[in-house]
């Protein structure tokens, strides 16, 4: 019987469980609060679609502006700033 009082003492002074729940409550309520702001009316995902979409296209034009030579072009077609002769 002293044993069974021993053990059920030690196991309500133990607190190492306590830790884990807290932990578990916290990631509870951070998902909740992310949940709630993402998915209430999508203006924060629009917002970050319209970012990505329009660095997206900034690349794609930077891209598309570079020759098969490696040389940047302009919109005239000739090369900007990558003379081969010295400068004078």
């Amino acid at each position: 019987m002293n044993a069974m009082r021993a053990f059920f003492a030690k196991f309500q002074k133990d607190e190492r469980g306590v830790t884990a729940i807290e932990y578990g409550l916290i990631a509870i309520a951070m998902a909740a609060l992310l949940t709630t702001v993402f998915a209430s009316n999508g203006t924060i995902i629009n917002n970050l679609k319209k970012g990505y979409e329009a660095i997206g296209t900034s690349l794609s034009t930077t891209t598309d502006s570079i020759g098969t030579d490696g040389k940047f072009t302009n919109n005239s077609g000739s090369s900007a700033g990558n003379s081969d002769s010295p400068a004078t």
